[in-house]
């Protein structure tokens, strides 16, 4: 197996055309972290088999490591027991940069554990359990499969004249989000990102904001990945008023069923975890569909010293 550079053309061909695809391994995707990165294949007899962006991460004192995010993406059709070896290979060659660039660690999330070799478990970045939505379903298939309060919802909303647009976001789209998360960071007592941050991924070629719209208020929102044959649901927020009408169950009724029609195959609600979010993630559960466990977070160590260090120093900081 030969590693080559890849460029947009490739890396995109690659990775948008596996199953589920992984806009957090496409090529806008890395340019949004703004920061170094590397953009790798595996090719096997011409073909290529293996794809992975490597984000570098800056940590205090200087230290840095790399990350790929829901990667490095494993060509489906190859058989499990050659992808070992694929990640051996991946893994000898990112050790070799992490030389060169003094990074302490690789942290990534491969698709299956049985492919990761000499790795340590971390804490999760991405959410480690999701629920895929197949479109593949009629309509009636995917309402059948609901929970009997969310249909109800959906009813209720679509008979109280709950609108749902959606599209690129405007200057005053953003602005209007900004104020919906805000309230919804407040009301839930969660942490946001930054306004830039939502500003910048809201320009990204491939999300839509949706909103749902009742007498001229925005009662929801929600920012969709539209990348292969995936819709992932990225982030929402909701207002304080008029939660009696349900519009985020109609909301997400619309994205399922433009996505249909669009001929995607899955629609992806990013995670649930009934410990950490549980009124979440029953908002998420009550629209059916199945639950996908991922193999979870790893870092393979580069600097042992320097990483037990890295270790400390973040136990401390989140006992604080």
């Amino acid at each position: 197996m030969d590693l080559i550079t890849l460029d947009k053309n490739r890396l995109e061909a690659f990775v948008a055309s596996e199953p589920h695809a992984q806009f957090l391994q496409s090529w806008e995707w890395g340019d949004f972290n703004l920061g170094q990165v590397w953009r790798w294949g595996l090719v096997d007899g011409g073909r290529l088999v293996a794809a992975v962006s490597l984000l570098k991460k800056v940590l205090p004192l200087g230290l840095t490591y790399f990350y790929s995010p829901r990667g490095p993406i494993i060509d489906a059709a190859l058989a499990l027991e050659r992808r070992p070896a694929i990640m051996e290979k991946l893994s000898a060659d990112i050790r070799s940069l992490a030389k060169k660039e003094g990074a302490m660690f690789w942290r990534l999330e491969p698709a299956e554990i049985s492919a990761a070799n000499n790795l340590r478990p971390t804490i999760e970045i991405q959410p480690r359990q999701t629920l895929l939505i197949d479109l593949s379903k009629s309509a009636a298939e995917l309402l059948s499969a609901m929970h009997p309060k969310t249909r109800y919802n959906i009813r209720l909303a679509e008979k109280k004249g709950v609108e749902i647009t959606h599209g690129r976001a405007t200057d005053q789209d953003k602005a209007a989000w900004w104020r919906l998360i805000s309230a919804t960071g407040r009301r839930d007592a969660f942490k946001l990102h930054g306004r830039k941050y939502y500003e910048r991924l809201l320009a990204l070629s491939f999300i839509e904001l949706w909103q749902a719209v009742y007498q001229g208020e925005v009662l929801a929102m929600a920012i969709v990945a539209n990348y292969g044959d995936t819709a992932t649901y990225v982030h929402g927020a909701s207002a304080d008023s008029q939660r009696q009408l349900m519009a985020p169950y109609l909301l997400h009724w619309q994205v399922i069923n433009l996505a249909k029609d669009q001929g995607l195959k899955y629609y992806d609600f990013y995670g649930i975890d009934e410990v950490k979010w549980p009124g979440v993630s029953r908002f998420k559960e009550g629209f059916g569909g199945q639950k996908l466990t991922y193999a979870g977070t790893f870092d393979l160590v580069f600097k042992p010293v320097y990483y037990r260090v890295y270790k400390l120093l973040r136990k401390v900081r989140r006992a604080l």
